[in-house]
């Protein structure tokens, strides 16, 4: 979980500080703070829609974090874009809600955590009436200044899941499958609870259910290096709303003390997934290489996915990421779920590279 170690300095800061008792003018100070950034994160998905270039505003570009935030923005655009038009699609809306959970003010400054929840709506060329969306989930943390009578940002740090190198986006667009086959429940495993399961403890993205909010019976990691494989053993193996899949040998969680290095480790959960005869791989490589049409494969190898199977995402030969499979966009793209940071339905390749490859794996029903 190497891409997710960065999170710690995020939760940590969020941890050190607690409400403070406010007074009528803090209180009327939080308002203020409030409504400017619902402004703002409002004018960030605008400006991630393309529809204004007006952001800059927020920002000080004198001031060195301040242009690094501003920067970052830019960057997480130009890469959305540069994906989008690789898949032959285009980025057509783009909405923000906010969830401020503390504010601490000083006279002429604000110090925030808040969680971002956006959806990103997309249409391919050759069938631009037919919009469809994603969801993404994003903790902030944020310092505001008041120069010149108005609230600027000083400094932002978050997880950004769109974080990568435009020019390594590799090209091509999948090829939708006309004959899906329909997930079906099994008595060893429960497929579409373990996509319920996923689409409602899919944390703050958008369109996840549950308020927002993880399971609360299980500890969270994101302090930890990360939450991915806690969340997709979740959805494989919980008992009441998940997949069923029983808990075996290393593979388990013990309430409420927590999970397993099984449980909770990328390469530790991908080996037990196919040595226990639990899941199997369909294939694995790159983008290019799983979704070329072939002989064996004439949707690519992703068209032998379902609702329900896993993909590993790996780096250097490691693991790095999991996410749940929890359906398809209209042209065969496989939409998937994680946390760290909280996706839902999103392409299965958005936020990675050239440098990623996948392992696809069929969890056996």
């Amino acid at each position: 979980m190497q891409k997710w170690t960065a999170v710690m300095l995020l939760c940590t800061f969020m941890m050190c500080s607690l409400y403070s008792p406010a007074d009528a003018a803090t209180t009327t100070s939080e308002k203020e703070i409030k409504q400017t950034l619902n402004d703002l994160f409002a004018l960030k998905s605008d400006y991630l829609a393309g529809r204004n270039n007006k952001l800059e505003s927020f920002y000080d570009n004198k001031h060195s974090l301040s242009r690094q935030a501003y920067k970052m923005e830019v960057a997480r655009k130009l890469y959305l874009h540069t994906w989008a038009k690789k898949r032959d699609m285009k980025i057509v809306n783009c909405q923000s809600k906010i969830r401020v959970t503390r504010v601490r003010i000083s006279e002429n400054s604000a110090v925030v955590s808040l969680g971002h929840s956006q959806k990103i709506s997309y249409s391919y060329m050759n069938h631009p009436s037919a919009a469809q969306w994603f969801g993404l989930g994003t903790w902030h943390a944020i310092t505001l200044k008041k120069v010149d009578d108005r609230w600027i940002v000083w400094k932002e740090w978050y997880l950004d899941p769109l974080e990568e190198n435009p020019r390594l986006i590799p090209s091509g667009v999948p090829t939708s499958s006309p004959n899906r086959e329909v997930p079906q429940d099994s008595k060893n495993y429960k497929r579409t609870a373990a996509v319920a399961y996923a689409n409602k403890y899919a944390g703050l993205a958008w369109g996840s259910g549950n308020n927002g909010r993880y399971n609360r019976k299980y500890k969270s990691y994101n302090n930890h290096g990360g939450d991915c494989t806690n969340f997709a053993s979740q959805a494989l193996g919980d008992p009441e709303e998940g997949g069923g899949l029983p808990m075996l040998g290393s593979w388990r969680y013990r309430y409420p003390n927590g999970g397993s290095r099984t449980w909770i480790q990328t390469d530790a959960l991908k080996n037990f997934i196919l040595y226990s005869g639990y899941g199997r791989v369909i294939a694995n490589g790159s983008y290019p290489d799983l979704t070329k049409n072939s002989d064996s494969y004439p949707y690519g190898a992703i068209g032998q996915l379902m609702e329900g199977d896993l993909i590993a995402h790996v780096l250097k030969n490691d693991v790095d990421h999991f996410s749940v499979v929890t359906g398809f966009d209209d042209h065969g793209y496989p939409l998937v779920n994680s946390h760290t940071a909280d996706r839902f339905r999103v392409p299965f390749d958005l936020g990675w590279d050239n440098t990623t490859k996948y392992i696809l794996i069929h969890i056996r029903d």
